[in-house]
């Protein structure tokens, strides 16, 4: 099979990363190919699905060209820095120009051992690679940057987490895997001249109009106040926002403890291990500033002007990220409320929307979703108490008489989303043989704006116990 490799990044000095190929597993088998990516790619699918195309998705052959390596990056990891992180799990195989010439990274997760795994195996489990099949995927059919879900396999081997479970490799694609932490492993060491090899990478790679160090850092600020704006609007929750999961290149990477949200609240965490919710909903764009601070002392050295005239114009730029994010999800709520044009008090009517969705536990989805139809009764039944919404209703009515308001609000307010529990159902009944539920899944969800009639019951909220109270990181 012929895979048009162009490697820049296995190009760059070998301190960058630990050259190696995945360890192969014992006995694959294909579980899903993403036909649209591959050929996006300029692959042919059904090669993929060959015996020689699940070989390389396995890690189990090496395709001619590739260039496989684990890059190595450092990070805070909820506010703790780590000096030393790295894929311990992943394998870049390489990257390709894709058919609008964007140069996109090709990489195996749950690939094996590597340098990075600090005792790890290497290894993921069924779970996982399905959880961020079914959301990455899904966050693209949103509109929201991200990395995608090329193929998943699984290996015929255990893995021993909690419990024996089955192994499976996702093949992930990204504009790149480079993150704050890949700046901060090389600062942390003082090594200027790999600073500058690796920002004039990025800069040729993901932002050809900045000239400098510090028109990296006011990309990648507005970059990053875009796509959590996007968060926002959708209601998003990573769960595991260290500065090692934070791509230079404006995606949502690394799908974790993720999740969306069914009944609205500010505070709502999801993951496990985010015991004092450092990376709740509203903290989103908070983190995001910490983050990119962390970024902005990584550049430090490399500005070209003394320490504390680099702290002084970086800091401006990192401050700037307020004014960004505030109109970016301005901008995102306006148009789920169907407002053709914003006027001063909207942001007011937004936040007074949101805390009473809060008080009354209503869907955070379904209230947008209901709220684009013809009339607010679906809305206000979302609401446990709906005089709540009665309240709030006129004042958006006098605001949204226009014309096309509900092609409008449509368009910006999904029906579909990977509910969490049906993810868990999905990722339970594959893990007895079942891919159904996880097919049906990725088909609706690739068409979230859409009314599926025949698939309405994937819009429902969970009944209470179906409800996810926590979800797990699957290392």
């Amino acid at each position: 099979m012929q895979i048009a490799f162009d490697n820049s990044y296995a190009r760059l000095p070998d301190r960058f990363f630990a050259a190696l190929a995945p360890t192969p597993v014992r006995s694959p088998s294909l579980i899903k190919v993403n036909e649209d990516l591959a050929r996006d790619l300029g692959l042919d699918p059904s090669t993929l699905t060959t015996p020689e195309g699940v070989a390389i998705l396995a890690g189990n052959q090496v395709p001619e060209g590739a260039a496989p390596l684990a890059q190595a990056y450092a990070g805070h990891q909820f506010g703790g820095w780590v000096p030393q992180l790295g894929d311990g799990r992943a394998v870049l195989l390489g990257e390709v120009i894709d058919r609008k010439g964007i140069r996109r990274d090709i990489q195996l997760k749950g690939s094996g051992p590597t340098p990075f795994s600090r005792r790890g195996d290497g290894r993921a489990w069924l779970g996982p690679v399905l959880r961020e099949y079914i959301v990455s995927e899904a966050m693209h059919a949103l509109g929201i940057p991200t990395t995608r879900a090329l193929a998943a396999v699984e290996t015929g081997e255990e893995v021993h987490r909690e419990r024996v479970l089955p192994g499976a490799v996702l093949t992930r694609v990204a504009s790149s895997h480079i993150r704050v932490g890949t700046f901060q492993f090389f600062a942390a060491r003082g090594d200027e001249d790999a600073l500058k090899v690796l920002t004039d990478h990025v800069i040729a790679r993901h932002y050809p109009d900045a000239e400098t160090p510090l028109d990296l850092l006011a990309a990648v600020v507005a970059a990053q106040a875009r796509l959590i704006a996007k968060w926002m609007g959708v209601g998003f929750i990573h769960g595991v926002m260290n500065t090692d999961n934070m791509s230079i290149a404006g995606e949502t990477i690394d799908y974790g403890p993720c999740a969306f949200m069914d009944a609205y609240h500010p505070d709502r965490v999801f993951s496990s291990i985010d015991r004092m919710g450092r990376y709740a909903y509203r903290k989103q764009p908070e983190i995001a500033v910490w983050n990119l601070a962390q970024f902005a002392t990584a550049l430090l050295p490399i500005m070209g002007m003394a320490h504390k005239e680099a702290i002084e114009v970086a800091t401006r730029v990192i401050e700037g990220f307020a004014d960004l994010f505030g109109a970016a999800w301005e901008a995102e709520f306006a148009a789920k409320l169907g407002l053709a044009q914003t006027e001063e008090e909207d942001v007011a009517l937004t936040y007074d929307l949101l805390m009473r969705m809060a008080k009354g536990k209503a869907d955070f989805t379904r209230v947008f979703r209901t709220l684009s139809g013809d009339t607010p009764e679906g809305a206000r039944a979302e609401f446990t108490d709906p005089t709540q919404f009665d309240a709030w209703l006129p004042r958006w009515q006098a605001r949204t008489m226009a014309e096309g308001r509900v092609a409008r609000m449509q368009a910006a307010n999904p029906a579909f989303i990977p509910r969490n529990h049906r993810v868990e159902e999905a990722i339970a009944a594959a893990v007895s043989g079942d891919y159904a539920p996880f097919e049906r899944l990725t088909t609706v969800l690739a068409r979230p704006y859409d009314d599926q009639p025949d698939h309405a019951e994937l819009m429902a909220a969970p009944a209470p116990e179906e409800v996810v109270q926590a979800t797990f990181c699957g290392t």
